[in-house]
Order: structure tokens, then C-alpha cells, then sequence
């Protein structure tokens, strides 16, 4: 009996540094494989050429908005498991895990409408190129009608890693990734006697990979023993969990969403210079999430660990979990900006870049990888923030860093500077968010850390 209750609560019992080791590699592991599935996949499609790596550009967006509304949902739903968890409330942790699949149904609608119905005219608002417009709707259609399989494949991980278990959430991400891979030159090129697909190849290999990984995370979620307990023949909708769910999962939506709106301004502003600053955009966000996405896995190991003791009301296991996560977090993005600083030239010609592309992409690398180390804190906090139901706050943030003030500063400097300073937006908008972080980092720590009971758990 002791010995369950000790596995059972292994967030409020274990070491913090070897739990959050055992949280945060699994995790860090799956999203740096989703990182160079991106890569990789754009390496393919800029091997089409640089209108088939401007189509998808532009539909990093409807991506973007897609990921944001499945991953928001989940971590509204892994923030309330796992504080529940941590309360000892074992009836609401299972309440909350079994509204996951009835809103990952809900998320799919609104993005199969989407893509059934504005696929084309989404495109056809950026350019009136009729090969950038025939391949972005393609793959729009694709993604956006096909999203169901990541939608529930998002909710079932993030069920399973509010309990604690990293491993088999990797296990999915791995599945799909590695498909994906496998089946992105086979598609797009036509190899082992498959049609030559292109773009549209690429969309197909991309919700087929998802598929597969849903199909896993079912798997585990369904017959694998976990602390939760999914049981739908007896599901009721409680509205009073829907709402504790997106207290914090609706401004976590919000939050990443608005970088959606973010990339739909750029392009905006970029395809008045001309196609290739839209690709170097595109590659941009390919490259960093390769630095951002540890950090998000990080993070994700992170949340539970901080939602969990918040709730036992253990300050310092808390504390000494956020510091060890904002350490390691520093130091992941300053070897992101030291790689971009160095080798620009080299990370650009992964994508069969053209002159006019390094000409532009070099100083772009260079000044936008100089705000790394202010998002580092950024990322950690906003975590934080969400962990302990303060989801608000991360929207604040979000919003300043990434539409009140890289936009209007990106438009005046493309306007009275030109393409090359266009990226100088990033730090700026970079530094006052960090401003903004801070200073909400200590009202939190005041008003909801600061006097939390510790436990006598080491």
C-alpha cells in the first residue's frame, strides 16, 4: 500500500532534479523529433522549389491556429488533472480526463469546416501566383480536414503526462514523426511506385503519420494502467470542468494562437518585398522550433511537476523546480543563438535557398536569434503561469510580445528601413515582454507562492 502511494505521488515524493529529468527528456525528446520532422519536411519541399516553400508558409498559419486550439485545450485539461492530482481528488482528475475526446471532436470541427469551405480564398488573399494558390489550397484542405487524428492524439498525451508518465506520450510523438519521414520522399517525389504528389504528397504523409500516432495513443490510454481513468460508457458533460478546463486552457489558446495572427501579418508585410522573404520566414520558424521545441518539452515536463506541488501547496518543491527549469531553459536557447550567430549561411542552404533568399536570411538569423535567451525566461514563466491556473497572465504576455508590438514595429520597419530590418522586431518585442514576465513573475510569487504551506516531503 505504501509502496503504491509512494509511485502514485512520485511529483510530490521524488528528488526534484531526477524527476524532472525523467518528465522533461521523454518530452524533449519528442518534440526536438517533431522539430526535425518540420526540417526535414520543408528540406522536401523547398527541393520542389521556392513557390512549393512559400505555399506552405503561408499555411503555417491555419497549422499554427490548429496546434494551438488542440495543445491550449490540453494543457487547460493537464493543468487541472494534475492539480487535482496533487489534491488528492482522484474523481475530478478522472472527471477532467473524460472530457478530452469530447473536446478534441469539437476542436475537429471547427478546423474541417475550415478547410472545406475557405481553403482557396485563405490563399488566394496573399497572392494571386496560381501555383503558390493551387498547392496552399491542397495542402490546407488536407491538414485542416484530416485534423481529427492529431486532435485526439494532442488530448491523450497530455491526459497521460498530467499523471506523470513522459514515456508513452514520446512513444506517440515518435510513431508519427518517423512516418511522417519516411513517407514524405515518397510522396512528394514519387519513389517505390507511388504517384508524384508534391505539396499535396507532403499533406497526405503528414495526417497518415498522425493517424498512425493517434491510433497508439488510444492504445495507451484506453489498456495501459495510468492514475487516471477514462470510462465513457458513463460520461456526463460538466459544464463546471469545462470551465475550470478553459480557465486555463482558453487563454493558453489564445496566447498561442495570436502567433498564427502574428505569421499572417509578416507574410503580409513580406510578400510586398517578394517571395523568397515569405520562404526565409518559413524556414525561420522550421529552424528555431528545433531550439524552441526542446525548451517546449522542457516545459511540458515542467507543468506538471509546478501544478502538482502547487496544489500539495509545497513551496519548495515549486520553487526549486521552476529554477531548475529556468536554468536549463537558458541554456538550451543560448546554444540555439550561438548556432544561428555562426552558421546561417550553412541552416539556409538546407533548404536549397536561392541567392536572394541568403542574402535576406543571414542578417534575418542573426537578429532575431539575439531575443533567445529573453524567450527563455518568457516560455518558463508563462508555464508557471499556467500550471498554477494564472493562464491569464500568459496571455498578456503573448499579446504584447507578439501583436501589439511585433507587428506594428515589423510594418514601420519594413516601411521606412526595408526587408533587411524587418527581423529587428523580434528583440525589441522580445524585450518588453521579458519587462512584462518579470513583473508578473513577482506579483504571483507574492500573492500565490510566497506563503504557501511546505510539506515535510523531500
Amino acid at each position: 500500500m505504501n509502496q503504491s502511494k509512494k509511485e502514485k505521488n512520485k511529483m510530490g515524493h521524488m528528488p526534484v532534479g531526477r524527476l524532472m529529468i525523467g518528465m522533461s527528456i521523454p518530452a524533449m525528446f519528442s518534440m526536438i523529433t517533431h522539430a526535425l520532422y518540420n526540417i526535414v519536411n520543408s528540406i522536401f519541399v523547398g527541393m520542389i522549389g521556392e513557390s512549393a516553400l512559400a505555399a506552405v508558409t503561408l499555411i503555417f498559419p491555419v497549422q499554427m491556429l490548429l496546434i494551438s486550439i488542440g495543445v491550449g485545450t490540453g494543457i487547460g485539461l493537464n493543468s487541472l488533472i494534475s492539480r487535482r492530482l496533487g489534491e488528492q481528488n482522484i474523481i475530478e482528475a478522472n472527471m477532467a480526463a473524460n472530457h478530452g475526446l469530447l473536446l478534441a471532436l469539437i476542436n475537429w470541427a471547427i478546423f474541417a469546416t475550415f478547410g472545406l469551405l475557405f481553403s482557396q480564398s485563405f490563399v488566394e488573399v496573399f497572392t494571386d501566383n496560381p501555383v503558390i494558390i493551387a498547392d496552399g489550397t491542397s495542402y490546407c484542405f488536407i491538414i485542416s480536414v484530416f485534423s481529427l487524428f492529431i486532435m485526439i492524439q494532442i488530448k491523450a498525451e497530455k491526459i497521460l503526462q498530467a499523471t506523470g508518465n513522459m514515456v508513452l506520450p514520446m512513444i506517440c510523438s515518435l510513431v508519427g514523426t518517423t512516418v511522417n519521414i519516411i513517407l514524405d520522399p515518397i510522396l512528394i517525389f514519387g519513389l517505390l511506385g507511388a504517384p508524384e504528389l508534391g505539396v499535396t504528397g507532403a499533406a497526405i504523409a503528414t495526417v497518415t503519420a498522425q493517424f498512425l500516432a493517434m491510433s497508439v495513443s488510444l492504445f495507451f490510454l484506453f489498456f495501459k494502467k495510468h492514475e487516471v481513468k477514462i470510462d465513457l460508457h458513463h460520461f456526463k458533460i460538466n459544464w463546471g470542468v469545462l470551465k475550470e478546463i478553459y480557465r486555463v486552457g482558453f487563454p493558453s489558446i489564445v496566447m498561442q494562437a495570436i502567433g498564427s495572427i502574428m505569421i499572417v501579418g509578416l507574410n503580409a508585410i513580406l510578400i510586398s518585398f517578394s517571395e523568397a522573404a515569405v520562404a526565409v520566414l518559413g524556414v525561420y520558424f522550421r529552424l528555431q522550433s528545433l531550439i524552441f521545441m526542446p525548451t517546449f518539452g522542457l516545459t511540458q515536463g515542467a507543468m506538471p511537476i509546478f501544478g502538482y506541488n502547487y496544489g500539495a501547496r509545497n513551496k519548495k518543491r515549486l520553487t526549486e523546480a521552476f529554477k531548475m527549469a529556468l536554468m536549463t531553459a537558458i541554456i538550451i536557447m543560448t546554444i540555439g543563438m550561438i548556432l544561428f550567430q555562426l552558421f546561417p549561411v550553412q541552416l539556409l542552404k538546407l533548404f536549397s535557398a536561392s541567392p536572394e533568399m541568403l542574402k535576406i536570411g543571414v542578417s534575418a538569423l542573426r537578429m532575431i536569434s539575439t531575443c533567445f535567451i529573453f524567450a527563455a525566461i518568457g516560455i518558463v514563466s508563462s508555464t508557471l503561469f499556467q500550471a498554477i491556473g494564472y493562464g491569464i497572465f500568459s496571455l498578456y504576455v503573448s499579446l504584447l510580445r507578439q501583436i501589439i508590438l511585433v507587428l506594428p514595429m515589423a510594418w514601420v520597419l519594413a516601411h521606412y528601413a526595408g526587408v533587411y530590418y524587418v527581423w529587428l522586431a523580434f528583440p525589441l518585442a522580445e524585450l518588453f515582454a521579458l519587462i512584462a514576465s518579470v513583473s508578473l513573475l513577482r506579483h504571483v510569487y507574492h500573492k500565490e507562492i510566497k506563503n504557501l504551506g511546505i510539506s515535510n516531503y523531500n
